[in-house]
């Protein structure tokens, strides 16, 4: 195949995002090439697209941008053994040294060496894209591209939601983004009493209900308190997730 693939670049330090034709990115003995299917746009990628004061002080130009993708194993180093040719992959987008003090403790989600895929490092809103063995994850055949592309978000929804025993309790959730609604969603799979998320922003209350968030609170103009007594509430909230 051609070595060169398209991308969307942030090319110049300003407002904006380039289709671009750069080269696909080379691997080492470690790395698995991925051919993308499908990404989800993070609002990391609008703060890069804006070039807010954020992105200005932490991105390099030029970068490859977007993490959150689905795509197929197109090649991969000579000490890959976990996966095949074709496989249905995505992948954790913070790419740990292994080998500071916390990464050698378990902790690599502290590690001070992370490089973020599509921020510090080429990323997902390309043709291919390139990272180490141990941040892919293979997809299952019946998870379809769309809910695999958004990995990264339903992750961190699911593992903010279920720190908590929810069965039977009362949950509030402030901030209806979407990683916000996938929380309320999950608190109300997983048997939550009643689940109430707030935010002031009109699409996204919309959004909110339109996914069928049991009760979407626009804070600009009602108080907790004032509907607490309807859903049967006396002691106020048992569990609240900040999103």
């Amino acid at each position: 195949m051609s070595n060169m693939m398209r991308a969307l670049v942030k090319a110049r330090a300003e407002p904006g995002i380039w289709m671009e034709h750069v080269p696909i990115p080379e691997i080492g003995p470690n790395d698995v090439l991925i051919k993308i299917r499908k990404t989800a746009i993070c609002g990391t990628d609008v703060h890069i697209y804006n070039w807010d004061q954020w992105a200005q002080k932490t991105v390099p130009v030029p970068m490859v941008i977007g993490h959150e993708f689905v795509g197929t194993v197109a090649d991969f180093g000579a000490a890959v053994t976990e996966y095949t040719l074709g496989q249905r992959v995505s992948g954790e987008g913070h790419i740990v040294c292994g080998h500071c003090r916390n990464c050698r403790a378990g902790r690599g989600h502290l590690c001070r060496n992370t490089l973020g895929v599509g921020v510090n490092r080429p990323g997902a809103f390309g043709e291919y894209l390139a990272i180490p063995q141990h941040n892919v994850v293979p997809i299952p055949d019946d998870v379809p591209d769309e809910i695999a592309a958004i990995f990264d978000p339903l992750g961190n929804a699911v593992h903010t939601a279920l720190s908590f025993d929810l069965v039977g309790e009362d949950v509030l959730v402030t901030g209806a983004g979407p990683i916000g609604i996938m929380a309320a969603l999950v608190a109300q799979c997983v048997g939550a009493r009643k689940v109430v998320i707030t935010d002031i922003n009109p699409v996204r209350l919309a959004l909110a209900k339109n996914l069928r968030v049991q009760h979407v609170v626009d804070a600009s103009k009602e108080k907790l308190r004032d509907i607490m007594p309807a859903l049967g509430m006396t002691e106020g909230f048992d569990v609240g997730l900040e999103m």
